[in-house]
């Protein structure tokens, strides 16, 4: 599929939050992968444990792609998640249901694009993003997974949203945040030899796409 970037990186490039058009183009993105994947990667995940890592998304397991697609990878077992892991999972609770799980997710993905929207403002400044936007996401953040929104109603949110906004194609914003990402180091001029490396396939990648 290309050569990465995650959600990570291109909010520490830019140093800024996500804007509205962005997450909701990620959001819709992200659901349909997860969506596909859910009944086999999740329940295989949940086999090993309800607290494993595999089960949980963020930042840094959020990947784009040059050509504009999208993939989860695992979280590394020393990489802090416990923000962007449904208080269910933190408290031991195994999901006995496709509900329970999608509700994980929902639960991760929520808090991961709110990540995006809150990254280095000031604790007194609120996010800017419109109320439905806030609101969707602070659903998907719930506490209690019986009031938590569930996947479904989420995807078919953000289709409605996509269809009254004529926002861009997702793909299109996908490899815009990974080019600026690549700029971005060109021009601070901090390489090392495995990031040159990357970043070069990273150039070839989005001129051939």
């Amino acid at each position: 599929m290309g050569t990465f970037v995650t959600l990570a990186e291109v909010l520490e490039a830019r140093g800024s939050p996500l804007d509205e058009d962005e997450v909701w183009c990620l959001l819709l993105k992200s659901l349909f992968i997860k969506s596909l994947e859910l009944v086999t990667s999740l329940w295989c995940a949940l086999r090993l444990g309800s607290g494993n890592m595999c089960s949980v998304l963020s930042p840094g397991s959020v990947l784009l792609s040059a050509n504009g697609s999208l993939a989860f990878k695992s979280c590394a077992r020393n990489e802090d998640v416990a923000s962007f892991t449904a208080p269910e999972v933190q408290q031991g609770h195994t999901a006995s249901s496709r509900t329970a799980v999608e509700k994980m997710v929902v639960y991760s993905l929520g808090m991961t694009l709110y990540w995006c929207v809150d990254y280095h403002l000031p604790h007194n400044q609120p996010v800017q993003i419109s109320a439905e936007l806030e609101g969707l996401l602070l659903s998907m953040c719930e506490d209690m997974m019986l009031r938590r929104t569930d996947l479904l109603t989420v995807l078919e949110t953000c289709e409605l949203h996509h269809k009254a906004s004529m926002l861009p194609p997702a793909e299109r914003l996908i490899r815009q945040l990974v080019e600026d990402v690549y700029r971005n180091s060109v021009s601070s001029g901090v390489f090392n030899k495995a990031s040159s490396i990357k970043m070069l396939l990273l150039c070839a990648q989005a001129i051939i796409s």
